[in-house]
């Protein structure tokens, strides 16, 4: 198999990433802002029009390892190119819907896509690009990430400014489209593995069940979970998830292919990586749950201001990824993982113990400081993931980094929902507490990338 791509075609197939990649993250993002207008004009509660938002998640979450491990089976491009087309016409439904629930299932098949297109997307940057420059490609990955996030908001308040929030979908579909006809010309084929894949509707189902279980009980323990679930509902439905994980996992250990990858764990570095990146989005999500508390509550900034102070950590991530994409290859992993997950303790521990009346540049330049740190783990970590494992796995191991990062989020929004029910969140005491012990899993995150360095 050819070491990537030759340079004309690599900039054509990497125009596609990057243009999936940044609609897919606005699609995601700007939604969020039109959920109060949705409401208003489907006349529907706020517990029923955040399902338009759950919704899209879910499916997301339960359908991304099917379909990667299904790229690694029939090919990556394939997958894309379908995800891509089930984009657009999700989008299309949702602009032209006029009611609550045919929204909520244009939103899923909206989120169906988009895990057809995020499944396959790094193994499709690991055939775009040769071994020396697949770093820089990745660390492309999360600046366009960190981007569209910051760019989301600001890109919904322009559309809403001129028009209702079917606009908000339509102005995916003509950029999508435009995307899918390039993806035709331009993505790479791969050599499909001759391993037999083994498919079972039993195993589809445990998949479906632990995902959506284990996404809605977090969600219902969260402050901006599913309002119509109470917090012992979320405990059940997190316990319910992780018994049918077990169940699932014990399945899929006796598989050659499995669907959940969990061969790919017996890879010494692969593992290490997996818990790094775990440790890594537990942080961050007690991260961004505990600083809008703070930022309103404890220090009574307008809800404008706390959104452009949160901004100031994906621009952190924005500076140093290509800086770090340069730097993959030439300094192991582990060290920069644990160099920047050390950095971002650091960054939260500043926060926690900022004065009781901070200025605005004094919580920014810890904010940026968390996202260097961030930024510095995310690329090599995940171009450690995709390379550890056997090139012929490579969407299974891109499906593995959205189950890390779901873990991860899981584990911190539990652990959010245990300290806001002893420390109240709006004092300050909560939050503080909440950022320690972020401080705290990301320390263990570079214990666990710096052990890497070892293998």
């Amino acid at each position: 198999m050819s070491d990537g791509l030759p340079y004309p075609q690599r900039a054509w197939a990497m125009l596609v990433i990057i243009l999936g990649i940044t609609i897919t993250v606005l699609d995601s993002t700007v939604v969020t802002m039109a959920l109060p207008s949705i409401g208003r004009q489907l006349q529907a509660s706020a517990t029923r029009t955040i399902w338009v938002v759950n919704a899209y998640q879910i499916a997301t979450l339960v359908m991304v390892l099917p379909l990667a491990t299904l790229g690694d089976r029939i090919g990556y491009r394939r997958v894309y190119l379908v995800g891509m087309t089930v984009f657009v016409l999700g989008s299309l439904m949702s602009a032209l819907t006029r009611s609550l629930e045919m929204l909520i299932a244009a939103r899923a098949l909206v989120g169906i896509g988009s895990a057809g297109m995020f499944s396959v997307n790094i193994a499709l940057v690991r055939l775009t690009y040769p071994a020396d420059l697949l770093g820089r490609g990745i660390a492309i990955n999360s600046v366009v990430v960190a981007t569209a996030l910051v760019a989301g908001p600001a890109v919904a308040a322009l559309i809403l400014s001129f028009g209702s929030w079917p606009w908000l979908f339509a102005a995916n579909v003509p950029l999508s489209l435009l995307t899918l006809a390039l993806a035709a010309r331009a993505l790479p084929r791969n050599v499909t593995t001759t391993r037999r894949f083994h498919f079972s509707l039993l195993d589809m189902l445990l998949n479906t069940a632990m995902f959506a279980l284990l996404f809605l009980g977090a969600s219902a323990l969260g402050e901006d979970g599913v309002a119509t679930l109470s917090p012992s509902a979320g405990w059940l439905l997190l316990l319910a998830g992780l018994a049918v994980a077990v169940l699932h996992v014990q399945r899929q250990r006796k598989l050659a292919v499995p669907l959940l990858p969990v061969d790919l764990l017996r890879i010494p570095v692969f593992a290490l990586s997996m818990g790094t990146s775990i440790s890594s989005f537990c942080a961050q999500m007690l991260a961004y749950i505990a600083l809008p508390f703070l930022f309103l509550d404890s220090y009574g900034r307008t809800h404008a201001t706390a959104g452009l102070l949160m901004t100031a950590w994906p621009l952190g991530i924005v500076l140093v990824a290509p800086l770090v994409g340069r730097l993959i290859g030439r300094v192991p992993a582990g060290l920069l993982g644990g160099a920047g997950l050390g950095l971002m303790a650091l960054g939260l521990l500043l926060l926690a113990l900022l004065p009781a009346q901070p200025s605005n540049a004094d919580i920014v330049w810890r904010t940026v400081l968390c996202g260097l740190g961030f930024g510095m783990f995310q690329s090599p970590n995940n171009h450690t993931i995709v390379t550890s494992a056997p090139p012929q796995r490579s969407g299974a191991a891109g499906g593995m980094l959205s189950t890390a990062r779901l873990t991860g989020q899981t584990i911190g929004a539990v652990m959010m929902a245990a300290i806001f029910s002893v420390w109240s969140p709006h004092d300050g005491k909560g939050p503080t507490i909440a950022l320690l012990l972020a401080a705290v899993w990301s320390v263990l995150g570079a214990v666990f990338s710096t052990l890497r360095v070892r293998q």
